[in-house]
């Protein structure tokens, strides 16, 4: 997924610790992409080796929101109740969120369509890419 964002020359934006988000920026720092991580903790060296500019906030999981709202487009894998989170803040700011194996939104037992599925890390990349063009 990295990979596929630095080739599609946007930055990185992630929480900056390990998992999907260390393999993430390990992706798009092979291509050469820009990673900025954004830290839960106040302490820089928490962030995986692949951040090229943490951003220290010392709010915990708080700094949810500043990931999301610091991005163009999101895009969704897998994930727990962080990303959940995540994806919330972003469709309340209007920021489109494209969905990889990750959470389905429904109120009253209706799917709301509003996060964008995606079939693979490449169809979700362009989605995103297309999605930050303007109209």
């Amino acid at each position: 997924m990295g990979r596929l964002i630095a080739r599609g020359g946007a930055a990185l934006v992630c929480g900056g610790l390990g998992g999907v988000m260390e393999a993430a920026c390990r992706g798009a720092a092979a291509e050469g992409g820009l990673t900025i991580g954004i830290l839960p903790m106040d302490n820089r060296k928490a962030a995986n080796p692949y951040v090229n500019v943490p951003v220290v906030t010392g709010i915990g999981k708080a700094r949810n929101v500043a990931v999301v709202l610091s991005a163009q487009a999101v895009i969704a894998i897998d994930g727990s109740y962080g990303t959940l989170t995540e994806i919330g803040h972003a469709l309340q700011a209007g920021i489109p969120v494209i969905g990889l194996n990750t959470w389905a939104v429904a109120l009253n037992k209706v799917i709301d369509n509003t996060v964008i599925v995606a079939e693979s890390p490449v169809d979700a990349v362009n989605k995103a890419l297309k999605s930050m063009e303007p109209e």
